[in-house]
């Protein structure tokens, strides 16, 4: 079911508007039926990143309370990051 969205623009505003998306070969509705599901697509995969995120989370923490985590210190662990970059790097 389609909904309609209504909102105010001053006519100034409007004619500009129109007078842009007809040189696109699109009305304004189109142009603005775009936008909104361009909106809708990025928050989408905003809450898809949030649900793929908190899963990790998750994840991380039960590895945790299984006593799956090793745990090593700062300079330790800036040195192997260090190290996986370079090899990175090497590869490109």
């Amino acid at each position: 079911m389609d909904t309609r969205i209504q909102f105010r623009v001053d006519e100034e505003t409007k004619r500009l508007a129109q007078k842009m998306a007809e040189s696109q070969g699109r009305t304004l509705s189109d142009a603005c039926r775009d936008l909104t599901e361009q909106l809708a697509d990025q928050q989408r995969k905003a809450v898809s990143h949030d649900t793929w995120l908190t899963e990790q989370v998750n994840l991380a923490f039960d590895k945790l309370d299984t006593g799956g985590s090793a745990f090593i210190e700062h300079d330790q662990a800036k040195s192997r990051m260090t190290e996986r970059k370079a090899k990175i790097r090497g590869r490109g």
